[in-house]
Parts: structure tokens; sequence; C-alpha cells
């Protein structure tokens, strides 16, 4: 299955303008946490330690890191209920909706690949 790929201009301007697009994209979502973060989320509103069991190997430190740069560039939205004691819960805002697209054809790549992988180490 061959994906359609959009013509892209190849002039030196248009190719710095994408280099540029794609710095700033990877500037947010970069590491190798926050897209497993974003789907981890998609099914709704979560406590911290049910994403970190979601997660398995990020430890708190870098969850917590996570979270927080995931909510400055406005993808998660943390509550917190005044319960006793404290309940505090995180989930995608309407924006993160955005990276629907992406995060669906990331999957489906990922998915493909690992097929090719498997399948050409047994010499299928």
């Amino acid at each position: 299955m061959e994906a359609q790929v959009q013509q892209i201009e190849h002039s030196p301007e248009a190719c710095k303008a994408s280099v540029g697009a794609v710095r700033d994209a990877l500037y947010v979502l970069n590491g190798k946490w926050k897209l497993p973060l974003i789907v981890a989320l998609s099914n709704g509103p979560q406590r911290f330690n049910d994403i970190q069991r979601t997660l398995v190997d990020i430890t708190p430190k870098i969850l917590s890191k996570e979270l927080k740069e995931l909510e400055l560039n406005e993808f998660v939205e943390r509550k917190v209920f005044s319960t006793t004691p404290v309940t505090v819960t995180y989930q995608l805002t309407a924006y993160s909706q955005s990276l629907n697209y992406v995060v669906d054809e990331l999957r489906k790549w990922g998915v493909q690949h690992r097929e090719r992988i498997v399948n050409s180490r047994r010499g299928a």
C-alpha cells in the first residue's frame, strides 16, 4: 500500500521553510515520551499513577517533566480537585486533537515497519 505524497516545492526557500516547520514540530513533540503520553491520555482524563502504569518504563520525574511541557504547549490540561487527599487528573485539550492525523499515521507506519522488519528477519 503506497501512501500518497503531497508535492512539495523544491526551491531553497521552500526547503528552508519546511525544515523550520519540522524543527518547530519536533521541538514541541521531541523525546521518547511525548507522543506515547498523548496516546495514553486519548482515552480520557487520568491520574498520574494511572499514566505511569500505562507507560511502563517512564520514571515519575520524567513523567512529571513531560506533562509540564505538554501543558505549557497546550496539549494537556491539569485539573486539581479539592478532595481529601487532593485529586489531580490530566487530560488532553481540544488543541491536542490537531495531532490526531499525525498520531494515527505514525501508528499505521509503526505497524507496517514492525511487520516489515519481522518479515525481513524471517527471510520472507
